[in-house]
């Protein structure tokens, strides 16, 4: 575990001026590095997942962060440890007769759940804040986890709007025990290992971090027989469907958040939001060049001599007129006025590559009259 005065901008290698996507990243590189799973040979690495995780408890929280930050200022941790300690000797409340510490923590490091910190001010608020709570039984609300998806669209969905199906994996409070763990109709009691408190403390010294407790799952109950349907978790894997819209004019890496359509939160948290990254499919006729939509139009020999007039259908269907002029070259480009992609307010044009093709076999009236064409043009055959 880090000691008291571990910076935790060190613990996971960043500066304090990192971006949270930064320290995501960081802790996502380092979890896998050191998990226990992948690392069963070398003990010390659980040690450093432990660090690992802690660190990010508070960093990858905006409001934790924010609120550490702050106690940064003091100077060093050490001093912010004598700082927290004084504070928690002064407003310790003896949770037993004899005064003593039955909550755990053990010498020399306090439990915020024993103490009364309301007298602190901000003081008090930044630590119950942070470290989890203000008193026995309080159980935070804690917002469920935002999902995060990437979704194919098709090109022509991805150019003109339109909604795709999406199945989602989500978790969900379990609809048999209504969250609680517990069977129907069985006892629940208060957890003995964290004493009702729904967490128990990790660290050293004076500096010390809440996790939800393993016994209880966090509730700080425990039921004599767990619900059949979740196993006592109080929450299940849901597959549900939604209708994604898809703005006009979205690219690939295109994203949309789809506000408290993610997994539930706990103690009555509010729903996480699902995030969607558009990945759009290639065309086999369109491309597209900002706004502009590209179509190669294939025209044969005689209206690229004698010159034409052809029909171009467009990306939603209609059909606009287009002069093919006579002596009109292969891959000779011709623009459509606002017949491309529309988005915010603009809208781009359709650019028609005309590919002048031949006929693989001829007739033998129309070879000879083909030879007569190049021997009086003067053309090499």
């Amino acid at each position: 575990m880090p000691p008291s005065n571990a910076d935790f901008y060190a613990v996971l290698g960043v500066s304090s001026t990192a971006t949270a996507d930064e320290i995501k990243k960081q802790y996502r590189r380092l979890a896998k590095k050191y998990h226990p799973d992948s690392n069963k040979s070398d003990p010390k690495s659980a040690e450093r997942f432990k660090e690992i995780s802690e660190a990010y408890t508070i960093l990858g929280d905006a409001d934790k962060r924010k609120q550490y930050d702050d106690m940064r200022k003091y100077g060093s941790m050490g001093n912010f440890t004598d700082a927290w300690r004084n504070a928690g000797n002064a407003a310790r409340r003896p949770s037993s007769p004899s005064g003593a510490n039955t909550t755990g923590g053990g010498a020399g490091n306090p439990r915020f759940d024993d103490f009364d910190i309301g007298g602190l001010g901000g003081l008090g608020d930044l630590f119950g804040s942070v470290f989890g709570g203000r008193g026995k039984g309080s159980r935070s609300a804690e917002r469920g986890q935002d999902v995060e998806l990437t979704v194919e669209i098709p090109f022509r969905t991805a150019a003109t709007g339109g909604k795709v199906p999406v199945e989602l994996d989500l978790i969900e409070e379990c609809p048999t025990c209504k969250g609680n763990g517990a069977a129907p109709g069985a006892q629940i009691k208060t957890c003995g290992e964290c004493n009702g408190r729904g967490t128990i403390s990790f660290g050293q010294g004076g500096f010390a971090v809440n996790r939800p407790c393993p016994a209880c799952l966090g509730r700080g109950t425990i039921p004599s027989e767990k619900c059949a349907s979740c196993g006592g978790a109080g929450q299940v894997r849901s597959r549900r469907k939604v209708n994604i819209t898809v703005p006009s004019g979205a690219e690939s890496g295109t994203r949309v958040r789809l506000k408290e359509q993610g997994s539930r939160g706990a103690n009555g948290g509010a729903t996480g939001d699902l995030i969607i990254t558009f990945q759009v499919l290639g065309d086999r006729a369109w491309k597209r060049d900002g706004l502009d939509l590209i179509l190669d139009v294939p025209i044969n020999i005689a209206q690229a001599t004698l010159g034409s007039k052809i029909q171009v259908k467009t990306l939603d269907g209609t059909r606009v007129a287009l002069r093919i002029p006579g002596g009109t070259p292969s891959g000779k480009r011709f623009r459509v006025r606002a017949q491309g992609i529309e988005k915010e307010g603009k809208r781009g044009d359709l650019l028609v590559d005309v590919q002048i093709t031949v006929p693989e076999k001829l007739s033998e009236e129309q070879e000879k009259l083909m030879r007569e064409f190049a021997e009086a043009g003067g053309l090499k055959f």
